[in-house]
């Protein structure tokens, strides 16, 4: 059996004069509809009238006190009802739609956490947003948002520029490591001061070890560092590679078998994890979608980092 509003001689007709009718039907008046939808009573009855006419016969009673419904109105209300659901589902997923993030964002980052942090992080962003296209780009230098060369940056600074957006997402522990083939042959030192008998892998123009064993107490010369570079990522391969102890983000050693811990008890100042975003650009939708979603996984990624034991 096919309903008025299925009718084929109503194919193509317009949703709002539906729209229209329930809008009387619910207020009970020409005019109390018209209030619903912001619409002038005029224009209403118009359209009304013109679904009638569609129809074939009258939906509404008009009165002095309003508009009282047709047998044909209620039979045909139920019809009326599931296309405004109908329609309000379309209306609701075409607001997704627009809503959409959809372009390409520019990451900038250091290269360790390039390699070892943000792969993950990055992972979950194009499953949840497949239309952001990400362009990572590993560098230390927090003036390429200043100069718009990147539109987000994760930082292991503070970053003090006034024209950025930053938060701070976590405090990153530092520990004193070694390969366990190394710590095999030169056994495990069990004190700071241990580490003046053992090979030490440190940096090499960058004075940040030698200043954070003055501030221990432990002065140290760049020349007791058996092995240097400034690269972070090739740091990391040198300890790995059992050149000495080092000195790493405690989330990086999951990176690197058989790197473990030494000196549980050394107090190492932990380094801050920042998210910075030039202000100008912190209102874009595309930019603020991946700038929260960071801001939320990247810590989750820190804490589920898998536990080393330190050698004992």
């Amino acid at each position: 059996m096919t309903s008025a509003l299925t009718d084929p001689r109503l194919d193509g007709f317009d949703w709002t004069l539906v729209r229209s009718f329930l809008a009387v039907l619910d207020a009970g008046s020409m005019s109390g509809g018209a209030k619903r939808l912001g619409a002038h009573q005029p224009t209403l009855s118009r359209q009304v009238a013109t679904l009638e006419a569609q129809l074939g016969a009258p939906l509404f009673e008009r009165t002095g006190r309003g508009a009282t419904p047709t047998a044909l109105a209620l039979a045909i209300a139920d019809d009326a009802r599931a296309m405004q659901e109908g329609a309000e589902r379309l209306r609701n997923r075409l607001t997704r739609a627009r809503a959409t993030t959809l372009g390409d964002v520019r990451i900038t980052t250091s290269q360790v956490a390039a390699s070892y942090l943000l792969p993950p992080v990055l992972a979950g962003l194009q499953a949840a947003e497949p239309g952001i296209r990400v362009e990572l780009v590993s560098s230390n230098q927090i003036t390429n948002l200043l100069r718009r060369e990147a539109d987000i940056a994760v930082r292991m600074a503070r970053p003090e520029q006034g024209s950025l957006v930053a938060r701070k997402l976590a405090d990153l522990p530092i520990v004193a490591c070694a390969h366990v083939d190394y710590l095999a042959r030169a056994g495990t030192p069990q004190s700071p001061a241990d580490l003046f008998r053992h090979r030490l892998v440190g940096y090499d123009r960058d004075d940040a070890l030698v200043r954070g064993f003055a501030s221990a107490g432990l002065p140290i010369g760049r020349e007791q560092f058996s092995v240097r570079t400034d690269d972070q990522l090739a740091y990391g391969r040198l300890v790995a590679a059992g050149a000495g102890v080092g000195f790493l983000a405690a989330y990086n050693l999951a990176w690197l078998p058989g790197v473990v811990p030494v000196l549980p008890g050394m107090q190492i100042p932990p380094l801050p994890c920042w998210l910075a975003v030039h202000r100008e650009i912190r209102g874009n939708p595309l930019i603020r979608r991946t700038f929260d979603f960071l801001a939320e996984q990247i810590p989750r990624v820190l804490a589920g980092s898998p536990e080393v034991s330190p050698q004992d």
